[in-house]
């Protein structure tokens, strides 16, 4: 019996990972362009699909990888860079609406591009394994694993040390007064989403090899991917990244209680929720008058 709780466990951890690379993602995003992109997943699946395409064409794996990842930096910069700027001055809630007809514009050419046919993404460590604890687990997972956590560690690192990260986090704070005092906006937001891109493309490789390799399902990862940002309150990677791998846990948990499999997919709401009442604990409300 805990030889399956441990292969869920480590089901859990991986589809975590997942969640967390894209909220990762997001968070970056947020902080320093103020967007919260619904068109992930799209990006990220857009991304598998081209390294399958790339892969069937007879290209050597490697080369799809970096074709998947180039494909979401691409389309993740067409945005920030042709129309994000335009909204910049927009309420948040325009601005999600609009990553939001991204999404439907990647959805629908996926669909033109791809039929419904079954498809596998395969990596090379999905064939190599080794036994933790009596359960065994495949490079792919631990890669994934680590790859969050040196994601998160490099992040860090970035935003703190360098000129373009402490610019990013100027334009986090007040984006007009990093104006004023010369942060090049247009560039900083074009590195974030760059940056933000890239990592979905290496998410959709992922999602596709360990889940699904299917544009829909890759498409909706966006939303425990963001339940996983909220859990960060779309500023703190670590906090994104242990939200990440809490919900994958939790949903991968859930699958052996029959009474509750069926309700697994509501994990990342109930957990995002819990987590803002939590933030919220204390907080007084406050109603104007009209004295």
């Amino acid at each position: 019996m805990m030889t399956v709780y441990g292969l869920f466990l480590v089901s859990g951890l991986a589809v975590g990972s997942l969640y967390a690379l894209g909220g990762i993602g997001l968070v970056i995003l947020r902080r320093s362009t103020g967007f919260l992109n619904f068109a992930y997943g799209a990006i990220a699946a857009f991304s598998a699909m081209m390294a399958w395409q790339i892969g069937n064409w007879g290209a050597p794996a490697p080369l799809a990888w970096i074709g998947a990842v180039l494909t979401g930096f691409v389309l993740s910069l067409s945005f920030g860079y042709a129309l994000a700027p335009r909204l910049s001055h927009r309420e948040p809630a325009i601005k999600a609406v609009a990553t939001l007809g991204y999404l439907l514009i990647l959805l629908g050419l996926m669909s033109v591009l791809w039929d419904h046919s079954l498809r596998r993404l395969e990596l090379p460590t999905d064939r190599m394994a080794v036994i933790v604890l009596g359960v065994r687990v495949t490079g792919t997972r631990l890669i994934l694993l680590g790859l969050a956590i040196a994601a998160v560690i490099a992040m860090i690192i970035y935003l703190d040390r360098t000129r373009t990260g402490l610019n990013m986090r100027a334009l986090a704070d007040n984006r007009a007064h990093s104006a004023l005092l010369g942060i090049p906006i247009l560039k900083v937001e074009t590195i974030a989403w760059g940056i933000s891109g890239a990592l979905a493309g290496v998410t959709g490789i992922f999602f596709g090899s360990l889940v699904r390799l299917e544009p829909s399902v890759i498409t909706f990862m966006v939303i425990p991917a963001m339940a996983a940002a909220i859990c960060g309150r779309l500023t703190s990677l670590p906090a994104t990244m242990a939200g990440g791998l809490f919900i994958g846990v939790v949903e991968s948990m859930l699958a052996l209680i029959p009474a509750l499999s069926a309700y697994r997919t509501m994990a990342p709401y109930i957990i995002a929720g819990l987590i803002i009442l939590w933030m919220q604990r204390g907080t007084k409300l406050t109603f104007a008058t009209g004295d």
